[in-house]
């Protein structure tokens, strides 16, 4: 599964949008996308901002300091559901953006200092997205990677204890988990991440 796009210099292999955006999390959000993997960003609570319309390019970006983290088009309009369609006078749920990635980087962000934001969504020139986009060159070539969780558990029978794993690995998460990666053939390079980036396991090394 992925949904980074094929990238080309001349910007020929993405499709002209009616609109270009720019989208703004703040740090916890940031974090939140950094940590897990998902195909979508999701914002609510976006009444009082410009509405991008579905097939408009976003870039997105991480706040303190602005840095260019991911491209995306909106992939569905805007809504207000009420939460009883029966009653008129029932509360209105907060508006919903989707934005589907084609591009991440969050990992190796791109600085964007020069970029002046008046809110959460920013519309854009194109000729500025196209200057951001250019920044984070073609994606990674995509390889095979082992990742593992080790974790020792005491239980009375095998199923108590992957219970008791995945009762874990939803407590902790990969805020406090450490996952072990390494190239598929390569095991002796193995590295340990914590919180999205590469943590020291070994004690005798922090002395």
């Amino acid at each position: 599964m992925t949904t980074e796009t094929a990238y080309r210099a001349d910007g020929a292999g993405q499709a002209d949008g009616p609109g270009t955006w720019a989208v703004l999390l703040p740090a916890e959000r940031y974090e939140a996308e950094r940590l897990v993997h998902h195909d979508a960003l999701r914002l609510t609570g976006l009444t009082d901002v410009g509405r991008p319309a579905p097939g408009d390019r976003v870039a997105v970006l991480a706040d303190a300091p602005p840095r260019l983290v991911a491209l995306g088009r909106v992939s569905a309009p805007a809504q207000r559901h009420r939460e009883d369609p029966d009653d008129p006078q029932s509360p209105v749920e907060p508006e919903t953006l989707v934005v589907t990635y084609t591009r991440r980087a969050f990992d190796e962000p791109v600085p964007a200092d020069l970029l002046t934001l008046d809110g959460p969504v920013s519309a854009l020139d194109p000729a500025t997205f196209r200057a951001l986009a250019d920044q984070l060159g073609p994606p990674p070539a995509r390889r095979t990677w082992l990742v593992s969780l080790d974790l020792p558990i005491e239980a009375g029978t095998p199923a108590e204890a992957v219970r008791l794993f995945w009762s874990y690995v939803q407590e902790l998460g990969p805020r406090e988990l450490p996952a072990f990666v390494s190239p598929s053939g390569d095991e002796l390079a193995m590295q340990a991440f914590v919180l999205g980036a590469e943590a020291n396991q070994d004690p005798e090394e922090d002395d």
